[in-house]
């Protein structure tokens, strides 16, 4: 019962029903017992996950309230929350691959793995220090705690919600308000559109070129590469916006996890707005605890690099992982060292002309750098990753660009057109809801420089938190439609409907619960 199955789109319609034939104090029940109902359901035939996830809910919620009540042992206590659920999630993530580094020895792959515990563990280590720290109040009502933790539209992959921005919103009630659930059913047609006819189609010649090097080199790579990063985007993007558009059906606002990443016109800026609330528990959690920037220059680069060490951690157990994140921040740095530089370029009369060329040049060069670390980052092993960059640099086979070559990598020429006309209006879509933030955004105070390497927008001012909400992803296209008169509006739902359901992509081997991110 996955997020684009139609099992669970009947699971959702029957949930509504009696979400909104309950009470407004008792509704937060309904919801409640759906995301158990679907937390137990994922976790198949094998329930250890699910025990497990119950477990370290309520492991965390009676340790919580013990540090509200106690000075004595706070500290104490607090170290002894983080271990219980940092503990199973770096077992589960690097066990295998510390058991081949030291004891040079291989050992069996976990039996059991919690689904989505990559996910709730960062939200209920958010808990624990906001509750640590006095930024909130601990739950006292169990079952609402736990309504927090499984909330099915985000449990699997995320956005990672904060307890003082979700809790409220999910216990307090909402009525029935019809321009929120069209504007979320709307969020769900654009997740089915990024998940079935662009991520899906692309992820077949992705799989051809990777899963066969070194057959394939030199531009077939670098068409793989760029595929890849597309691929990777529109999938995870496609699980967030349907994880929005769900909530919005209750009339509930999640976070907003991607920003147009490919739009960045740096790698700063690209963590601003890939995988925002990852970025953002990294930045609270992990890089201002240990000091942020707040201590000279040097401390501030070995603080990006543990950063990005976490996160390649926190991706996945190899080599790879870790080169990845070390490489990212490794980007940073040099992008900080050479900032002087880039601002005496951009002073030049050229560039103060044709500004929008130089943000272009910026976007293409940002790109091109998160598409080689991807390539890692897809890649078998480190070894073989390098070795697939290499060839880009190395093998010159352009004529494939030229001949039918790329069309005997799964798609006809017929299907890549497609996968061109979708990338095409997404990138249509992209800019015109960049231009409606870049309009609509507010400033207000700026950030303090601890936060500075991962703030959400520009180096100079933060913007409203609100401007990350359900409810303006998309905003002005929405709310265009919705002006419309009700033929007109039915024409484009029935036309969405009918373009997903011909030109998706449902071959041979199709998972409706492969999202990508679902292994991270």
């Amino acid at each position: 019962m996955a997020y684009i199955s139609l099992y669970f789109y009947i699971f959702l319609a029957l949930l509504m029903l009696i979400y909104y034939l309950l009470p407004l104090k008792y509704r937060w029940y309904s919801l409640l017992l759906g995301s158990i109902s679907f937390y137990w359901h994922i976790t198949g035939p094998v329930k250890q996950g699910f025990l497990m996830f119950i477990g370290g809910s309520f492991f965390c919620w009676i340790i919580c309230l013990l540090m509200q009540k106690t000075l004595k042992y706070r500290k104490a206590l607090f170290f002894i929350a983080v271990l219980s659920i940092a503990l199973p999630l770096l077992a589960i993530k690097e066990a295998k691959f510390t058991a081949d580094i030291i004891l040079r020895r291989s050992i069996p792959e976990w039996w059991f793995i919690p689904v989505g515990i990559a996910f709730y563990s960062m939200q209920l280590l958010s808990y624990i220090s906001d509750v640590y720290l006095r930024k909130t109040e601990p739950e006292h009502n169990f079952l609402k705690f736990l309504l927090f933790s499984s909330f099915f539209p985000q449990i699997i992959q995320g956005p990672i919600p904060r307890y003082s921005e979700l809790s409220h919103q999910l216990t307090e009630g909402h009525r029935f308000d019809e321009r929120k659930l069209v504007k979320g059913f709307m969020l769900i047609l654009w997740g089915f559109f990024l998940k079935l006819c662009i991520a899906d189609k692309a992820g077949i010649i992705v799989d051809t070129v990777f899963d066969n090097f070194p057959a394939y080199q030199g531009m077939y790579v670098m068409i793989a590469g760029i595929l890849y990063s597309l691929q990777l985007y529109a999938d995870f993007s496609a699980c967030s916006t349907l994880a929005l558009g769900i909530s919005a059906l209750f009339g509930i606002a999640l976070s907003d996890n991607f920003k147009h990443p490919y739009l960045a016109s740096s790698v700063k800026d690209f963590w601003r707005r890939w995988h925002i609330s990852l970025s953002m528990w990294l930045r609270d959690y992990i890089y201002i605890p240990l000091g942020g920037s707040k201590n000279g220059i040097f401390r501030k680069y070995i603080n990006i690099l543990l950063t990005f060490t976490v996160s390649g951690i926190w991706h996945g157990g190899g080599f790879k992982f870790l080169f990845w994140g070390l490489l990212h921040g490794l980007y940073q740095i040099a992008g900080d060292l050479l900032k002087p530089l880039r601002n005496r370029i951009g002073g030049r009369q050229f560039f103060i002309r044709f500004g929008a060329f130089r943000r272009l040049a910026g976007s293409i060069f940002t790109f091109l750098l998160v598409m080689l670390a991807w390539i890692i980052f897809r890649a078998e092993t480190l070894k073989t990753g390098i070795k697939m960059i290499m060839t880009i640099f190395t093998v010159h086979n352009f004529w494939i660009l030229t001949d039918e070559s790329l069309f005997a990598l799964g798609l006809n020429w017929k299907e890549c057109l497609v996968l061109v006309l979708c990338l095409l209006l997404l990138l249509a879509v992209s800019l015109v809801q960049e231009t409606y933030l870049q309009k609509g955004s507010k400033p207000c105070i700026a950030e303090s420089r601890r936060g500075e390497m991962l703030r959400p927008q520009a180096d100079s001012v933060s913007y409203s938190p609100k401007s990350s909400t359900a409810d303006e992803k998309g905003m002005d296209i929405r709310d265009r439609i919705l002006e419309f008169n009700i033929l007109i509006r039915w024409a484009i739902y029935i036309a969405a409907i009918l373009f997903i359901l011909i030109f998706g992509t449902y071959g041979y081997g199709f998972d409706s619960q492969a999202f990508i991110y679902g292994r991270f």
